[in-house]
């Protein structure tokens, strides 16, 4: 596993992770840096989340709530199996994914209670996924 960085305003990258970016095509690179940045102004902007924790998982991109434990875990990532999509994965032992799918539904695809798939060649849904990831970065505050 890559070193870990703390960041929620400071969105400086950590060498394994930037690694990883630089592992995919130049269009799901693209996208996905545009989630990283909105996972972090995103959490930046809600209350009792706190500074967030990039490393990876799997060997996905992560983000954790790891000092408020107030979210549960966001992985994002490309895959060459499915290479004309990028995808936010979400714990799938929580009821996020179901959750989106009944909210948002027509917005995304879904990899079962899993993932939440977007088109690399689709524009960026800039606020479906600030949803999303506000739901995943509040799920354990919403929850008591």
């Amino acid at each position: 596993m890559g070193g870990i960085a703390k960041r929620s305003r400071n969105t400086l990258m950590d060498k394994a992770v930037a690694s990883v970016f630089e592992s995919y095509p130049a269009n799901a690179r693209q996208q996905l840096l545009a989630l990283r940045r909105l996972i972090f102004q995103t959490a930046a902007e809600l209350d009792g989340v706190g500074e967030l924790t990039e490393t990876l998982k799997w060997g996905e991109v992560s983000y954790l709530t790891e000092a408020s434990k107030s979210g549960s875990t966001i992985r994002i990532g490309w895959r060459t199996a499915q290479p004309e999509t990028y995808a936010l994965f979400l714990n799938c032992n929580t009821t996020l994914v179901s959750d989106i799918r009944s909210a948002l539904g027509v917005e995304f695809s879904f990899e079962g209670n899993r993932a939440i798939l977007m088109k690399i060649d689709a524009p960026f849904p800039k606020e479906p996924l600030r949803q999303c990831i506000k739901a995943a970065l509040t799920y354990h505050l919403n929850r008591r």
